[in-house]
């Protein structure tokens, strides 16, 4: 039996796989685990490792830090391959709002921490590793202990690693804690929610519209289509038209002239759809795509075509002349669950889906240009993603001069991959990079990573848990979970009843805000979709760096 002692309770690689294995395993299984209809999710993985921690179950110190990290590496930068697409569309309309929710959040946990400082009269030094404990914050963590370490003479303080330790734990809860409660105190309903994210964010959510339109304007007859769309000077696209003079259904060209009484289908966002009503006639209720393609009679067929040809990958829309060449009309393109208006200057990507009109010999020739082969798409893309994980690790660990401060400040090992992957998913069609991964993979990514950060961090934790906790680092547990739920809590109501934030949103950026991975993974759970996603990273950033510089300034303070 010596081999399965030394297999638990030794080291080396498998003792290492095999612990990690367990205790991801345990917590999944306890995952499942429903209280008022409410799950912890992965932060139960955590809550394993402590445990198993405690009773001396553990990795040795190199193991752990680069399990903890490279899991962390995989799910920022997973985020960010997804919500890359729709990020800076995010950041124009309403980003700013968001990073100044979240700088408050950030300001808001530092002041409520020296607060208990002055009024307790506990060491800064405990309060700063309670602090970035109570906010699930690494990084800021490191950046405290290599400050104090460069003011005195690289001597090691254990008081920040044993306040963070004790903290973790509760403010992963005090966080989800919090989300449940706005959503008790904001009654949510999730189909309204989603209804005014759609609304704050029109340029990324899903609000294209399909509207049909009798031409009612002389002021616009024997125009072309072209001639329209310059004079409304909206973006929309016209994929059918219906004669008025003979009731037939043909693809609406930049060049087809409209006459008195035709039908135009067209496309576009509500606004836009509603100013090119008022400019050609009257808009048709009730008349839906299905009636047009009945109305056809089979001659036009609407089919949606995967790209999966890599020459096209960073291609202009309007390179490939569809229109002219194959007599089609493209509407719209979905990219990553978002639908985007095809305008001629869009560029393609590898998985877009392509919304195709035309008759049916030529949409078939459409479909070989853009390759329309799930086969390809299941291969995976693997040199972007590392190339992604490399650059963004050279860009955490890029040292940052600050004036007045003592050391540098780095962006750490989350927030360097998680700006590249968003570079990357957005500008590396353009550099003629294949960015692309099923949803499959991008989410079996995701999960791994967050599995292995979780395990290590909950068997780093519990060594001594029990021991600061009883001997009065209870206290320590309570300062946390102010720091944590008390300004969530404001910033949480700020967002709500003064800009009007969806509650998706609003969770999202405080997991952002919070730098906290699992509030994400449960942010994620409950809107099924990337709006709690596209918050985060959004504030991320800001956040990350600001979690850092306070770290350090905080130690000056107490030294």
């Amino acid at each position: 039996m010596f081999w399965l002692e030394e297999l638990f309770l030794g080291t080396g690689v498998a003792h290492s796989v095999l612990l990690v294995s367990i205790i991801i395993c345990v917590g999944l299984m306890l995952s499942r685990i429903k209280v008022a209809g409410v799950s912890l999710g992965v932060t139960w993985i955590l809550f394993v490792g402590i445990l198993a921690s405690h009773f001396g179950l553990m990795l040795d110190d190199v193991t752990s830090h680069f399990v903890k990290e490279f899991g962390l590496i995989l799910f920022i930068y997973s985020i960010g391959m997804q919500v890359g697409p729709g990020f800076f569309a995010s950041f124009r309309k309403g980003g700013i709002t968001l990073n100044l929710l979240a700088t408050g959040l950030v300001l808001l946990g530092a002041a409520t921490a020296y607060l208990i400082h002055v009024v307790t009269g506990e060491n800064l030094m405990t309060m700063t590793g309670v602090l970035y404990g109570a906010v699930t914050n690494t990084p800021g963590l490191g950046a405290a202990q290599q400050t104090y370490s460069d003011m005195h003479g690289g001597e090691f303080n254990p008081i920040f690693a044993q306040g963070y330790a004790v903290a973790y734990p509760l403010g992963v809860v005090g966080i989800i804690l919090c989300f449940i409660i706005l959503k008790s105190m904001f009654r949510i309903n999730l189909d309204d929610e989603k209804k005014l994210y759609d609304k704050n964010n029109p340029a990324i959510g899903g609000a294209l519209q399909s509207v049909t339109i009798e031409v009612t304007n002389p002021a616009v007859c024997n125009r072309t289509i072209c001639d329209i769309q310059r004079l409304a000077g909206r973006e929309v696209v016209a994929t059918r038209i219906m004669r008025s003079s003979c009731g037939e259904v043909e693809i609406a060209l930049a060049e087809t002239k409209v006459q008195m009484g035709d039908r135009i289908f067209l496309v576009a966002k509500p606004a836009d759809a509603e100013a090119l009503t008022i400019l050609i006639g009257k808009q048709l209720t009730g008349i839906a795509r299905a009636d047009w393609e009945k109305e056809a009679k089979g001659v036009l067929v609407n089919e949606r075509i995967i790209v999966t040809n890599a020459k096209l990958q960073g291609r202009r829309l309007s390179d490939l002349k569809l229109n002219e060449t194959f007599h089609v009309s493209i509407s719209r393109v979905r990219r990553a669950g978002i639908d985007l208006l095809a305008q001629p200057a869009l560029l393609l990507q590898l998985g877009d889906r392509v919304t195709v009109v035309g008759q049916k010999n030529d949409v078939n020739e459409v479909s070989a240009l853009l390759g329309n082969s799930l086969k390809r798409l299941d291969q995976p893309q693997m040199f972007c993603t590392f190339l992604g994980i490399a650059l963004g690790v050279l860009l955490g660990s890029l040292p940052i001069m600050l004036p007045g401060m003592p050391v540098p400040v780095k962006l750490g090992l989350a927030g360097g991959p998680l700006i590249v992957s968003i570079l990357l998913s957005y500008y590396g069609p353009r550099l003629h990079l294949v960015t692309y991964a099923t949803s499959s993979a991008n989410l079996l990514m995701r999960e791994v990573g967050i599995c292995l950060f979780m395990a290590a961090v909950g068997l780093g934790a519990g060594k001594g848990f029990v021991e600061t906790v009883t001997n009065g680092g209870y206290w320590w547990v309570v300062y946390g979970f102010i720091i944590t739920f008390m300004p969530c809590m404001l910033i949480g109501i700020i967002a709500r009843y003064l800009c009007h934030r969806s509650y998706f949103t609003i969770i999202g950026m405080i997991s952002g805000g919070t730098t906290d991975p699992p509030a994400l993974a449960y942010s994620n759970s409950i809107c099924g979709s990337d709006q709690s996603s596209i918050a985060y990273s959004t504030v991320y950033p800001l956040s990350m760096f600001l979690r850092v510089l306070v770290a350090q300034l905080l130690v000056l303070m107490g030294s």
